[in-house]
């Protein structure tokens, strides 16, 4: 039986939020541009501010940082995190592939401006697959009432992986490169377009792994906890610790942390990298491996 301290009550408003979001969603998005970025405003201030409203309510002592543009107590020991829609641009496209995400981080008394706290709770909530991921430090991480684990699959190669890209000035991220490599060396690499489901989706592994280029806390936090407490990894691309305030973050298996770290490392030092082994180089590859195991 689960038992938790912040969660439970984090999972009550997130399905509040997502509940306004799939209001929203089912009244239909247009095609004009003005009309998609209206709605799409409307729906995510309405869902931050139900969801302001519902923690001052259940936690008045604690912080909050939103997305769009709550700044409340952050001198508290207890700060949440908020995306009160991770997955705009699907949402404004009519895409179901979108999020509630909450994060809770404990920061002592005493810890420097700069320093980060613990995430110590985090829900992640899929309005239209009613799909609650939760997890609580310490205490597993848990899809609609089920343990969940990551993944076993031990090879990059036999993965499947996810990314994403920004909205705007794609023209100067440079994951387009990364993207290339690690899709000719996996099963595939997918971009859902919401890096909440992303961690998410690590976490029950769903996909082996998961790479992004500048993410704010409000998309990692929960996520972050959710792929630690299911039994993986969540790092800077060079394997260093993760950090909220980060520009990288690369959540696995842990299994193929070793080879996607690698990867990273050999291109920013501009290093090729060794040739994509032939469908035969491979499975005599698999075969060595498989005799091994025996």
């Amino acid at each position: 039986m689960r038992k938790f301290e912040f969660a439970h009550v984090a999972e009550g408003i997130a399905r509040q939020a997502g509940s306004l979001l799939r209001g929203f969603y089912e009244k239909g998005v247009t095609a004009e541009y003005k009309g998609d970025v209206d709605l799409v405003t409307e729906a995510d201030r309405a869902s931050e501010a139900l969801i302001v409203e519902r923690l001052h309510a259940a936690f008045p002592n604690h912080g909050i940082y939103g997305e769009e543009g709550t700044r409340d107590r952050l001198e508290s020991q207890y700060r949440w995190y908020v995306d009160p829609l991770d997955g705009t641009t699907n949402f404004a496209h009519g895409f179901p592939a979108f999020c509630v995400i909450l994060g809770l981080e404990h920061r002592p008394l005493g810890l420097s401006d700069g320093a980060d706290g613990e995430i110590v709770a985090g829900v992640i909530y899929d309005p239209l697959r009613d799909e609650m991921f939760v997890a609580e430090k310490g205490r597993g991480a848990w899809l609609n009432g089920r343990q969940i684990k990551v993944s076993k699959v031990s090879t990059l190669a036999e993965s499947l992986t996810a990314t994403g890209f920004p909205s705007q000035k794609r023209h100067l991220n440079p994951n387009i490169h990364f993207y290339q490599q690690i899709n000719l060396r996996s099963h595939g690499v997918r971009r859902a377009g919401s890096a909440g489901l992303d961690l998410a989706y690590v976490a029950c592994g769903r996909i082996d792994g998961f790479w992004e280029f500048n993410l704010n806390p409000w998309d990692t936090s929960a996520g972050v906890l959710l792929v630690a407490e299911a039994g993986g990894t969540v790092s800077h691309f060079d394997g260093g610790a993760f950090t909220l305030d980060s520009r990288e973050v690369l959540a696995t298996n842990g299994l193929i942390l070793p080879e996607m770290t690698h990867i990273f490392n050999e291109l920013f030092a501009g290093r090729d990298l060794e040739s994509i082994p032939t469908p035969a180089e491979f499975a005599a590859r698999r075969a060595r491996a498989d005799d091994a195991a025996k």
